[in-house]
């Protein structure tokens, strides 16, 4: 699976849409932006944005007072009072238009003193959704023009020197919490992207596992073909150049070849089903079958691991190969696996199953007594595992016991 592939299918937003703003919820949202459909309102928004209005609408009425005070001509106070209004009214399309808001209010508010309030949130507003060179040009322009605002009305309460610098002030620090905000949402985006390319890597390496293991287990199987007909050549030849041997050893050796040519085939089909990676039976070379299960574990109590063997199976001579050998390698890659993550702790081996049945295999090791430092590559031996018990018709599982140890347990059938 490629990465867009892994983008178009990932899900989109789940959680509770009230709490974040519509447009963070559009920007995680994978199909919004190719529905070119805007994003609406959440609960926050409609909350925020009338917030926005009533603070609007209070700063306005403080500047009403203001003008009232003044020596300004009632024409244009009445007129700077209806620029306030529209302007206020304005504040709901800020989401919308940031930019050209932002920009529309630096000369209205300059000729109108109730529109102060608003050119205030709609610079927050830009400096929120958009890069910093628009935020830069407009912040700029306003900053420029509050010395000539307060030469036109001085302000009554503060000298001059200190209202200019009290309004810079303010609208360096309001860019300033803007731009702090759209820092926030684009950290949440960036670990988004980055949760999902881990997870796409993750499908990736185990999809990788998956095939390397089916590679692997074909390369055993041609092994064990090859020796399937090296054995029916030899006893061909035997026939072919003894002729006149007793009927008991000719019965006996066409048995074999039967034998040998009905197994080959057997095997030939199953390297054939995993190449195809369907639901064939696992196999491996000759050599690892359940009868080497003891030395196996002898080995490992020679290289200082302490393993505990319960092996219960009936008629463990009549165990197909193909299963016996997936029964070595999950009890091999049990103890590696204990050993790497475990050390020093007991491990369990328990084989148990007979004809007709299930064969079972569990290995258990109880938790570390000391902190063990993480393992590079960890988990891919256990993808391998679970890909030879199911082409082997059967399952297998694995993870924390309640007690905090690790436990493999496979199922493997026996027919």
């Amino acid at each position: 699976m490629t990465d867009d592939k892994a983008a178009r299918t990932a899900p989109v937003y789940t959680g509770p849409r009230w709490f974040f703003p519509s447009a963070l919820i559009h920007e995680l949202d994978p199909d919004a932006g190719r529905s070119g459909r805007r994003p609406r309102r959440t609960a926050r928004d409609w909350a925020v944005d009338f917030s926005c209005f009533l603070l609007a609408v209070l700063i306005g009425l403080l500047g009403v007072g203001t003008l009232e005070n003044s020596d300004l001509p009632r024409a244009l106070s009445v007129a700077d009072q209806v620029l306030g209004a529209f302007s206020c009214a304005a504040v709901w399309l800020r989401r919308r238009w940031p930019f050209a808001l932002a920009g529309v209010m630096v000369p209205v508010s300059f000729v109108s003193e109730t529109s102060g309030g608003v050119a205030v949130i709609a610079v927050f507003t830009l400096a929120v959704h958009r890069p910093f060179r628009y935020v830069a040009w407009v912040a700029g322009a306003q900053l420029a023009l509050v010395p000539l605002y307060f030469w036109w009305r001085p302000d009554p309460d503060l000298p001059y020197a200190a209202a200019v610098v009290l309004l810079d002030v303010l609208t360096v620090a309001v860019v300033g919490w803007g731009m702090f905000v759209r820092s926030k949402r684009q950290l949440m985006l960036s670990l988004r992207d980055r949760a999902r390319r881990a997870e796409t890597e993750a499908r990736l390496r185990a999809e990788q596992a998956q095939r390397l293991a089916r590679e692997a287990i074909a390369r055993e199987m041609h092994d064990v073909l090859a020796h399937r007909l090296t054995l029916l050549s030899v006893h061909a030849g035997a026939l072919e150049f003894r002729p006149d041997a007793p009927r008991d050893e000719i019965a006996r050796a066409a048995g074999v070849i039967r034998e040998s040519a009905h197994e080959a085939l057997q095997d030939l089909r199953e390297i054939i089903g995993v190449l195809r990676a369907g639901d064939s039976e696992d196999a491996g070379r000759p050599q690892p079958t359940l009868a080497a299960l003891d030395t196996l574990v002898a080995e490992s109590r020679q290289a200082g691991m302490k393993v505990a063997l319960d092996q219960r199976v009936t008629d463990a001579a009549s165990v197909p190969a193909s299963v016996g050998r997936t029964a070595y390698r999950i009890a091999q890659e049990g103890l590696t696996n204990a050993r790497k993550h475990a050390p020093g702790t007991e491990v369990t081996v328990s084989v148990t199953g007979g004809p007709g049945e299930d064969l079972t295999v569990r290995v258990h090791n109880p938790p570390p007594e000391e902190d063990v430092p993480p393992v590079p590559g960890a988990g891919q031996g256990l993808i391998g595992l679970r890909e030879r018990a199911t082409l082997a018709g059967g399952s297998l599982e694995h993870g924390r016991t309640p007690g905090g140890g690790f436990e493999v347990r496979a199922r493997l059938p026996w027919r």
